[in-house]
């Protein structure tokens, strides 16, 4: 947290009234408006959450009527892999923008919440490649695992609204020092 708290006071005002830190700063703004990464979260992510749905779906299927494992298992397993691939490309995004690979100060409990995510798919994987537990045992575990990945998407949906109300109160602030009526 030390070395990094200069580098966020930036503020903005919050609807409320009280000031608060902004997300970005405007250094880390422009970072993150020009990385390709940027736009490649920006694709993952979606493609993610699709994923996510259809394999819930078939999941909850197996666990409800005994048919189609195979489809469900394999569906787990492309969401994991999604997974790595957007906790890879998201570490880099992070390092292009704040110069750190992880746990950067605004995203530090989104991180931390995506290791448990990130264990709890890869225990999923190891039970499923050892054969541990049962199918069903293994489906509970994935569901699991998905709550999991459904609280922390949760969250940086939440970090993207807010950004977005920083950027909205930014130019609000900006067109009011200009003199210019809003």
């Amino acid at each position: 947290m030390g070395a990094d708290v200069h580098q966020h006071s930036s503020v903005s005002a919050n609807a409320a009234g009280p000031r608060r830190v902004a997300l970005y700063t405007p250094e880390e703004r422009q970072r993150r408006d020009t990385s390709p990464w940027t736009l490649v979260q920006g694709i993952l992510a979606p493609i993610q959450f699709l994923v996510f749905i259809a394999s819930s779906i078939l999941v909850l299927r197996y666990l409800s009527t005994g048919e189609g494992a195979a489809l469900a298992t394999a569906s787990i397993v492309l969401k994991t892999m999604l997974l790595y691939t957007i906790m890879i490309t998201g570490s880099i995004w992070e390092k292009v923008v704040f110069g750190k690979w992880l746990f950067a100060e605004p995203f530090w409990w989104e991180d931390f919440f995506s290791f448990l995510v990130l264990g709890l798919h890869t225990a999923y994987l190891v039970a499923l490649l050892l054969g541990w537990w049962t199918e069903r045992d293994r489906m509970i575990l994935a569901l699991v695992a998905y709550a999991a990945y459904a609280i922390n998407a949760t969250q940086f949906l939440l970090k993207l609204r807010a950004a977005r109300l920083d950027e909205a109160a930014a130019k609000s602030a900006a067109v009011s020092r200009s003199g210019w009526a809003a």
